[in-house]
């Protein structure tokens, strides 16, 4: 490989497998697959990129970006490994982290029950302070309060500490104060302010969304820090970015600060170069299925766009951004990729209730031990060995040769712990578990798509991650699904869409704009107070202004609504009238003061809400009640790669490594299949 040769990484990270892939300036890709290495996750990194580069007798200064997508943070979370946390909140809201939303995952279950509080109730300050919904002080800190809290928290030995006071969106200065404080009294200690996190109005979901990141922050900042080490070593200084669940990248300092943002970076990845593929294809619509070594995970991309929430919830038995079924996990109210979850991956283990019922999931082999065909201490039967019996995986080596099918360990461990006890044969058995598995992702696929009204008879399903494939003829046939695309190298799909995405940075104020006070200037200073601080951070990470997009959007709702619908807010910056003069100032215009430019805007946004509204909810309700906007949302992206360059046509010349020439043009529907050197063939996960 010459000197001049430039190399992007891909690495992702899930719970059974990693997978790495490396992309030169020509277009060729390299790829790698390694068990995963939990609980130090970056170890498999690391090695997968060091044994790369070496193949390719390539050095790491090389390298020009590492693009990064893990479950770190996730599993802190769904395995409540996280860090020891406290949070701090107004005086009488003490309680709201328990209160939670009126939500039940299942309506008429009697014995279900709330998840524990990531926070235990002992660890739950009260700080005398208030402020006004607009952000004036009612009642001013008391620092002997604080004084008294941090004591307590020294006692405590706290890791983490939220700080969520009410209405710090409207005026942050009382967090600042007890910010700086914590500082100062816990040296060492990881401080999330709200207003920093989530800088919105509703105060269970900022102060959820706040708990959580102050609760895997430590765990993410350690995985971080050991990672950047490792290449460190390597010699390999690129700059390292985390993909976020809204799809686009972060520097990984950004992420280890707000690693709420980055919880679903994995899952997002794969949406990303499903679209990719469906745009190629010539496809509009289209269903992602990701199954991997731990869960199955579904989405939706319609008229060739995406489908983005505001909010999701992680370890619910269904994680899914849909506001009418949630209370079952932790809620997460940050932008994310619309993806629904379920633990119903290929490690997925299958067990027998007490009543003598088959189940799958949502407990997984993960990579240690993993199923029993891997032959690394696994006991327990999982979907793995259920498809190795059924013979939809062949024995032999697969994952660069590090795992070995073994068909003889999968039969027995079916036989023994499902088909004896249950009276069936070996093949009834695994065909039963291949089906279970089957109905669990039914339920995440059901929820992208027929649960919001779409038909998935007008829809592709695009299959991937290790077991999607496996998977997706019957599930697609059930759906009603008449055309399923899987891509080349389905296993690693996931790393690849790492490669399609720029870095991406996301704000929010929240306001109450509405009668006279709802202008075009009032809108501007909003935005304009977020593009300075959003600019000056892409300035820090090395993007100019003329190299970063941005993109503003509003929410908006019927005056006295409770839940608003988002709109794409196209200019919000102030304008001149007729006479040149600039029209700033916040408000107290009627219509006939507004500029004609002013209106219009106005006029564009009442009409497209008007629109939405009714093709969501069926009516236009009263055409004479005034809209409110509640909050204004800034998206900016830069560093987005050529697809030019992503997808230019290449010759495969000889090597000795495994190198898929033009693998990306062939996996996005140019013709052809990819052609790894058959020395180092590919295999399911």
């Amino acid at each position: 490989m010459s000197r001049e040769t430039r190399l992007r990484i891909g690495a992702d990270v899930g719970g059974t497998f990693t997978d790495v892939v490396i992309l030169d300036d020509a277009g060729h890709v390299w790829t790698d697959k390694v068990l995963s290495t939990p609980p130090e996750f970056e170890q498999a990194v690391l090695q997968s990129v060091a044994r790369l580069l070496a193949r390719l007798e390539a050095d790491g200064q090389a390298v020009t970006e590492v693009a990064h997508g893990t479950t770190v943070a996730t599993n802190a979370v769904l395995e409540h490994r996280g860090a020891l946390t406290a949070l701090i909140t107004t005086r009488g809201f003490r309680d709201v982290l328990e209160l939670r939303r009126i939500r039940a995952p299942q309506m008429y279950d009697l014995f279900w029950e709330k998840p524990r509080p990531l926070v235990e109730r002992y660890l739950r300050f009260e700080l005398t302070e208030r402020l006004s919904a607009t952000g004036e002080v009612v009642t001013p800190l008391n620092r002997d309060d604080l004084a008294q809290i941090c004591a307590r928290l020294q006692q405590a030995g706290v890791e983490s500490v939220a700080v969520c006071l009410i209405h710090a969106y409207a005026n942050p200065e009382h967090e600042q104060i007890v910010g700086n404080t914590l500082a100062e009294c816990l040296p060492g200690v990881q401080v999330s302010l709200s207003h920093q996190v989530l800088r919105e109005r509703k105060e269970y979901e900022r102060t959820a969304t706040t708990v959580v990141n102050a609760y895997v922050r430590p765990v993410m900042q350690h995985y971080v820090g050991a990672l950047r080490e490792g290449l460190n070593e390597q010699g390999v200084d690129a700059p390292l970015l985390i993909m976020q669940s809204a799809g686009g990248l972060t520097p990984a300092e950004d992420a280890a600060v707000r690693p709420v943002y980055v919880l679903e970076s994995g899952p997002a990845a794969g949406v990303l170069a499903a679209l990719a593929l469906v745009q190629r294809q010539g496809l509009s619509n289209a269903i992602t299925l990701d199954v991997g070594g731990t869960t199955a995970k579904a989405s939706i991309i319609e008229d060739g766009q995406i489908a983005y929430s505001p909010e999701y919830e992680v370890g619910a038995s269904l994680s899914a951004g849909n506001r009418l079924v949630g209370g079952g996990g932790e809620l997460i109210r940050a932008p994310s990729i619309d993806i629904a979850e379920v633990g119903a991956g290929g490690g997925s283990i299958a067990w027998l209730d007490p009543a003598g019922g088959l189940r799958v999931g949502p407990q997984s082999a993960g990579a240690r031990p993993g199923p029993v065909c891997y032959g690394r201490g696994g006991q327990a039967p999982t979907v793995t060995d259920a498809n190795v019996v059924l013979g939809y995986i062949r024995p032999g080596r697969l994952a660069d040769g590090s795992v070995s099918v073994d068909l003889d360990a999968a039969r027995r461990a079916v036989h023994d712990q499902v088909a004896h006890p249950l009276g069936l044969d070996l093949l009834h058995a695994a065909d039963g578990i291949h089906r279970i598995a089957n109905a669990r992702t039914m339920r995440a696929l059901r929820a992208v798509s027929t649960e919001r009204g779409r038909d998935p008879r007008d829809f592709t399903l695009v299959a991937f991650g290790g077991a999607g494939p496996i998977h997706a003829a019957s599930l697609a046939r059930e759906l009603g699904v008449r055309r399923v695309v899987i891509p080349p190298l389905p296993g690693l799909f996931s790393a690849l869409g790492l490669l399609f995405s720029g870095v991406e940075h996301h704000d929010v104020r929240s306001c109450r704009l509405s009668g006279d006070a709802l202008t075009e200037a009032a809108l501007a200073a909003l935005r304009a107070d977020m593009e300075h601080g959003m600019l000056a951070q892409f300035a820090a990470e090395g993007f100019p202004a003329d190299q970063v997009k941005l993109s503003a959007y509003a929410d908006v709702r019927f005056l006295g609504q409770a839940s608003e619908i988002r709109l794409p807010l196209e200019d919000g910056r102030p304008r001149t009238d007729d006479r040149g003069r600039t029209t700033e100032d916040g408000g107290g215009r009627t219509k006939d003061e507004l500029p004609t430019t002013d209106y219009r805007l106005l006029t564009t946004l009442h009409g497209a809400f008007l629109a939405e509204h009714e093709r969501l909810y069926g009516h236009r309700s009263d055409p004479d009640n005034p809209i409110e906007v509640v909050a204004v949302r800034l998206i900016g992206r830069a560093g987005a790669p050529d697809a030019q360059t992503l997808f230019r046509p290449v010759h495969r010349p000889p090597s000795a490594v495994r190198r898929s020439s033009g693998l990306l043009r062939s996996a996005l529907g140019s013709g052809g299949h990819a052609c790894p050197d058959p020395r180092r063939p590919h295999s399911r996960d």
